[in-house]
């Protein structure tokens, strides 16, 4: 279930696209995000709603530059779907297919791993085990402490979106990580402004009923941040 906070028009809210591996955007971002919060007097949350990993060379560095984040802001971690295929992967090898088609060889480069030169079950099962090995335990547990969503005042934070008629509190795990078109093409008010990442866009998509950050930081080096302070919505990027 998502956690809530009142609405505080005092309160700006600071929420970061998908990173994808690329920690010297992520570095430039928050610099630009702590600037921006030291020219006011409010509370600040600071949101990243997930897949840090995968595609970009630096998945590792990404993880412990999220491990040491910024003083002064409420901080929530979300979980993507590149992050649960992690997960997935270090409890069941045979899924590394499958996350190799999302970019799993430059996570497993950037902290020491081969990627495989075979796919039989020896080898996976190597392979997972290394992994394993060079994973930091911290870098295990913010993984899995990552949460599906949170709420505060009248946004909604997601990775990919939420599923229409179906109740925030509702909402499927599968489908917050993994949704496109039936939420993308919705014009449903679905009671917050859904902020979400996951589908890449040229530039951040700005709607009555959602916004969407995901603008393909890996490929472009466009990394954005939405800012919600009240009186709409602004943008921090990379580009």
């Amino acid at each position: 279930m998502a956690q809530v906070r009142p609405a505080a028009s005092a309160h700006t809210i600071y929420a970061v696209g998908d990173i994808h591996g690329r920690a010297d955007l992520l570095d430039d971002l928050l610099g630009q995000i702590a600037a921006d919060a030291a020219l006011t007097a409010t509370t600040s949350s600071l949101v990243f709603v997930g897949d840090y990993v995968d595609r970009g060379p630096q998945s590792k560095g990404v993880l412990d530059r999220l491990l040491a984040p910024p003083e002064g802001f409420e901080i929530h971690y979300l979980r993507g779907n590149h992050d649960q295929a992690l997960l997935d992967f270090l409890g069941d090898y045979s899924t590394y297919p499958k996350w190799r088609r999302f970019g799993a060889d430059e996570t497993l480069k950037s902290y020491g791993v081969a990627p495989p030169v075979s796919l039989d079950d020896n080898a996976l099962a190597d392979l997972r085990d290394s992994f394993a090995c060079r994973l930091p335990g911290e870098h295990l547990w913010f993984l899995e402490m990552l949460k599906p969503s949170v709420q505060i005042g009248q946004y909604y934070f997601v990775h990919a979106g939420v599923r229409p008629g179906v109740p925030l509190e509702d909402q499927a795990l599968d489908d917050m990580m993994w949704i496109r078109e039936d939420f993308l093409e919705s014009e449903q008010d679905f009671g917050k402004v859904v902020v979400h990442g996951h589908t890449p866009v040229d530039s951040p998509v700005c709607r009555s009923n959602r916004i969407g950050i995901d603008t393909g930081a890996f490929a472009t080096g466009r990394l954005t941040a939405v800012v919600l302070d009240g009186t709409g919505a602004r943008f921090l990027s990379t580009r």
